[in-house]
């Protein structure tokens, strides 16, 4: 077992990642890993702030630290000198034991080496970042996310055991979708489908069309349907609002996620939020270019998704490829 502090001394873990939301998600198993592993650590987690709200469902978290990007992004030399000194004054004050970059960005690993940690831990993108930890180890790209986590943990000495992909909602947030429910007409006793149709990148993108398509489809079978998006997102499901679906784009992340609670299965894209449905225990179907070792798959379920054939676009994929996909869903449940 690695040590990381005396039998008197409860020892203190950083993890660092900034984004994204499934990346971050993705780190959920590793954090678990620690807490197990160390019952009595304080485990605090550096994040951008647009992700802190996230990091309310990782229970083994005990602290979140925030990273306000936007500072950098200005451009300002005494905003951004100010910023960076007091983080770094922030992290050096908990004398950490041990800090784990789980992102591998120039940004991470100086942070990571400026936590003044002990033992510095490290996703290696680029060799020239090495410096900053004491146990760097090269990415594997033939790795699910999740796995190189657990990976990374075990290459540096700490044992892992079981696997808990668990993200605990926030009470509050569960109750706060039960009253969008309500307020929408929508039943919690009743088979819904939550459809969260957009990524961040277009090219992973399955037509609208085709998630109409299918809401209608599933929609004529009883089951309710509910839209889910960013606020950016509002215009671009104004068809599937003026379709007679219920759209929840904008709502807070953790409200979204407690609307995917209380739905009976997540269908959607390549994107952050399924993975979160699936650590909350929801089936799901994601639509993707390939799962493929290494791909972002729903971790472990490689066989709950829909890719187009060899060579093909997205595009291509049938919705009764998908409604099939769904079908199995609803079938194991």
């Amino acid at each position: 077992m690695l040590v990381l502090a005396h039998k008197t001394e409860s020892p203190r873990v950083l993890f660092v990642r900034f984004k994204s939301i499934g990346d971050v998600i993705f780190t959920l198993p590793a954090v678990w890993q620690v807490r197990e592993s160390f019952p009595d650590a304080k485990i605090v987690f550096l994040t951008s702030r647009e992700n802190a709200g996230l990091l309310r469902g990782f229970s083994a978290v005990d602290e979140i630290v925030e990273v306000d990007r936007e500072i950098y992004r200005q451009g300002n030399p005494w905003k951004i000198l100010r910023a960076t000194t007091g983080l770094i004054r922030r992290l050096r004050r908990e004398k950490f034991s041990l800090a784990v970059d789980l992102q591998g960005f120039v940004e991470t690993a100086a942070l990571t080496w400026c936590s003044g940690a002990p033992q510095r831990w490290g996703s290696v993108y680029n060799k020239g970042r090495r410096w900053a930890y004491t146990h760097g180890v090269t990415r594997d790209y033939g790795l699910h996310p999740i796995e190189w986590n657990l990976f990374l943990l075990r290459q540096c000495g700490l044992e892992t055991k079981t696997i808990r992909n668990e993200f605990n909602l926030p009470d509050e947030a569960l109750e706060s979708a039960r009253n969008f429910f309500a307020a929408h007409q929508l039943r919690p006793d009743q088979r819904t489908l939550f459809i969260q149709p957009f990524t961040s990148s277009p090219q992973k993108n399955w037509p609208l069309a085709g998630y109409l398509a299918v809401a209608e489809y599933w929609r004529a079978r009883g089951l309710q349907v509910l839209f889910g998006g960013g606020p950016g997102e509002r215009a671009a499901l104004e068809p599937a609002r003026a379709a007679g679906f219920v759209v929840a784009a904008g709502v807070p992340l953790l409200v979204s996620a407690g609307l995917m609670k209380l739905s009976t299965f997540v269908l959607g894209g390549d994107t952050g939020m399924p993975h979160l449905a699936l650590a909350l225990g929801k089936h799901v179907v994601v639509i993707m270019h390939s799962n493929l070792p290494g791909t972002c798959v729903p971790f472990q379920h490689a066989d709950w998704t829909v890719t187009p054939e060899p060579g093909q676009a997205m595009a291509n994929i049938s919705s009764e490829a998908v409604n099939a996909a769904c079908a199995k869903s609803l079938s194991e449940l």
